[in-house]
């Protein structure tokens, strides 16, 4: 189970690394990170018979609270930018 997990995020974070031409493709493994981290802490409790079952509370409330901001960042830039290209926007000009 804890390689099946393992390869769930490494899989996610080589797509991170690899297709991040759009704002969206990246939120979009952003969000499959955190959901293999969440599966994660769900399975977790039940490998050692005890019921701690705030932290994955915790993590899907956070996980919730960083797609709204990604989507709200992604519709931001699209409408200053004029699309969601990655390539075209310059972080570090002021």
């Amino acid at each position: 189970m804890i390689f099946l997990m393992t390869m769930m995020f490494t899989i996610v974070l080589l797509g991170l690394s690899f297709h991040r031409m759009h704002l969206l493709s990246a939120l979009l493994c952003l969000e499959g990170m955190m959901l293999t981290i969440f599966i994660g802490l769900s399975l977790w409790p039940s490998q050692l018979t005890t019921s701690p079952l705030l932290s994955p509370l915790i993590m899907l409330t956070f996980s919730a609270c960083e797609a709204g901001l990604g989507l709200s960042l992604m519709i931001a830039t699209a409408r200053s930018y004029g699309s969601d290209n990655l390539k075209t926007l310059n972080l570090l000009q002021c």
